[in-house]
């Protein structure tokens, strides 16, 4: 077992042993770490790993996407080719034979959502051919570094709210916190692609979760997302909370992010009008 693969399994397994002592104790200033260090390292999965770095919604600066493929890194999700890779296989084989993590290629209901929300971690995470899926990284020196520095990284994940907190900021912003964003995410993988509301006429089982959106950042608007991968913003209409859209925008007017790839009502109405009209 690599290092890297080793990182990641102590991040998926061990968090959740701290969560039960956590919630015995907690103090005003360990609420605020939780949020500090859950916003920070899931705009790094979100604006970073996902939008930036696996569909170039947008184009920044050189520092600022290591910056964030950094912040990425610290949310214990995988190191960032890896990430990426295995996204990208997902959209290529959406719900299909190749899905890194469809709940739909297994039997029974719940094998399937487990599967989805959590066993592909033990048997696919990583596996996906980074010179297939993630040749731009791969070339890329700095994106390079941080992937091979994802132990690191780790490391700083909880160094950081031990200096912040001590022990109480190491349980609350560290462990709590890795544990509450990671099934957010996995979240993605199971509920919105069993569940959820579909608009647009686009052929896998993606779906909108609306719930979800607050806690994943604007992540389970999915099916907007497998709709128009390359958007900037997965909530295309005013109420679907999109968090990581937000700092996109904000990005843009600071000079931060530009070429930033937003869809026009009317390639949405053509999506709609597919449906419509029906085969």
């Amino acid at each position: 077992m690599t290092g890297k693969r080793a990182a990641h399994l102590f991040g998926l397994l061990v968090p959740p042993a701290a969560l039960s002592p956590a919630v015995l104790d907690v103090g005003a200033g360990d609420l605020v770490l939780l949020a500090g260090m859950y916003l920070a390292t899931g705009f790094g999965i979100t604006v970073g790993f996902h939008r930036l770095l696996t569909h170039r919604s947008f184009a920044t600066q050189r520092p600022v996407a290591y910056a964030l493929a950094g912040l990425g890194s610290m949310a214990l999700q995988g190191s960032v080719i890896d990430w990426v890779a295995d996204h990208r296989k997902h959209h290529a084989h959406s719900d299909r034979p190749g899905d890194p993590h469809s709940p739909h290629l297994d039997d029974g209901v719940l094998r399937s959502l487990c599967h989805a929300h959590v066993g592909w971690l033990f048997k696919n995470q990583g596996r996906a051919e980074h010179a297939r899926y993630a040749p731009d990284l791969v070339e890329d020196r700095g994106m390079r570094f941080v992937d091979r520095a994802f132990i690191g990284f780790v490391v700083l994940s909880f160094s950081i709210p031990f200096a912040l907190g001590g022990v109480s900021g190491l349980l609350w912003g560290g462990l709590v916190r890795v544990f509450l964003f990671h099934h957010a995410t996995f979240s993605i993988n199971s509920i919105c692609h069993f569940f959820g509301s579909r608009r647009f006429a686009f052929d896998d089982r993606s779906g909108n979760v609306g719930w979800l959106a607050p806690f994943s950042l604007g992540e389970s608007w999915h099916h907007n997302h497998h709709a128009f991968p390359r958007s900037a913003a997965h909530g295309l209409r005013w109420w679907e909370v999109d968090l990581s859209g937000l700092v996109i925008r904000v990005m843009r007017r600071a000079g931060l992010a530009w070429n930033v790839v937003l869809i026009s009502r009317e390639r949405q109405h053509q999506k709609l009008a597919a449906i419509e009209s029906g085969p």
